[in-house]
């Protein structure tokens, strides 16, 4: 009796939450072990991830079988990633989960480093959505994350400058590689170009942009975790947390929106969400954000041309 196959352990790749998210492919074989990969519009082909960012939410929910789903999100200064820990996950993983929910109950500030499996789900309407299953995760300290958004962002930029070279080639597998794409990007990019056509990827450059000011110390940031962690690490202190309304500087913060309102602003303003979204992914608390906003929009340092959007008030 032959023994059965196991599947590879996948590459994991650095990615900003952008591009994964807004995948809308997948490719998997029809063997029991086969992995499943989602095709991301740059041309990668993704099993595995690290990911990284502040942790904004983390709840359980009951499922039909008795068991308990953790559901929760991470976010980058590229957007959102959602993820689920259930009994399927590692036990370290579990533990790990229920500790980071009590800490960010009491009001913790938390980054997040997971490595974690790529899942992909399309309902009856045809929407696709994508999330991911931790296999470890770790709390990590600020330089931990700017290193992993420079690793991220060079691979993203990488990616865009090869897709965008693709888009006039011939689309073979012999033409993608004499043309000087490099081999693990070659199948993704013909599935990508393919199914994806043409795409604006200037959002993506401003990913990378926004992403590397936070890196490079360009932006103000705060972060309650002093924990100091490797990637490999699984184990979370047990240092108590400490009220963000102690730590965090008013006045830094106010100057971290007006900076962020002055950088994101295309003329019409930025919208309420995007403004404190991208102060969360600096390590604000959203709801000292929403605070700060409002006292910048009663002393005019900002106004809403219209609801909900706010200007720098010259």
């Amino acid at each position: 009796m032959q023994p059965a196959r196991r599947a590879r352990r996948q590459p994991a790749w650095h990615m900003l939450a952008a591009e994964f998210s807004e995948s809308t492919l997948n490719q998997q074989g029809s063997g029991e072990f086969d992995p499943l990969f989602v095709i991301s519009k740059l041309g990668a082909k993704v099993n595995r991830v690290i990911v990284a960012g502040m942790l904004e939410r983390l709840d359980p929910r009951e499922t039909s079988n008795g068991s308990t789903l953790w559901q929760g999100q991470l976010r980058d200064p590229s957007g959102v990633n959602f993820f689920s820990v259930g009994d399927y996950a590692p036990e370290s993983m579990r533990e790990l989960t229920i500790q980071l929910s009590s800490r960010l109950e009491d009001g913790e500030s938390i980054m997040l480093m997971m490595t974690a499996k790529a899942r992909y789900f399309q309902n009856e309407e045809g929407a696709v959505y994508t999330s991911l299953r931790p296999e470890e995760a770790a709390v990590i300290s600020r330089e931990v994350y700017r290193n992993w958004l420079v690793k991220a962002s060079e691979g993203m930029l990488e990616r865009i400058d090869f897709q965008e070279k693709s888009i006039s080639m011939e689309k073979s597998n012999k033409a993608f590689i004499a043309g000087g794409i490099p081999e693990y990007l070659v199948e993704g990019l013909l599935l990508a170009n393919e199914h994806y056509g043409d795409f604006d990827s200037e959002s993506y450059r401003l990913n990378i942009m926004n992403a590397l000011d936070i890196a490079e110390g360009n932006v103000p940031s705060y972060t309650a975790s002093n924990e100091s962690s490797s990637q490999a690490s699984l184990e979370v202190s047990a240092e108590e947390s400490v009220d963000d309304s102690q730590t965090e500087d008013e006045s830094d913060l106010k100057k971290v929106l007006l900076d962020l309102i002055s950088r994101l602003d295309q003329g019409e303003g930025v919208d309420f969400d995007t403004l404190l979204s991208n102060a969360a992914a600096r390590g604000h608390n959203r709801d000292l954000s929403e605070s700060a906003l409002d006292e910048l929009t009663e002393d005019g340092s900002v106004h809403e041309p219209r609801f909900g959007w706010f200007k720098i008030t010259n």
